[in-house]
């Protein structure tokens, strides 16, 4: 399961090809899946894509003044 903010299928597949390719050099499936999700964010961070689509704290809060 690739991390929360991975919509698209172009990233799924790169986090699955990821994690096989770590598992396969002797990593723990654990571990293959952290190697997985940090390079795949690490991807979308370099690409400018935003964690959701909503960005920034999510919703329309408002600050009270006093």
């Amino acid at each position: 399961m690739p991390p929360r903010g991975v919509k698209s299928p172009k990233r799924k597949r790169q986090y699955e090809k990821i994690k096989r390719s770590a598992k396969s050099r002797g990593a723990s499936i654990r571990r293959a899946r952290e190697i997985a999700a940090r390079t795949v964010n690490k991807l979308r961070r370099k690409a400018g894509q935003p964690k959701s689509r909503r960005g920034g704290r999510g919703g329309s809060r408002r600050r009270r003044s006093r």
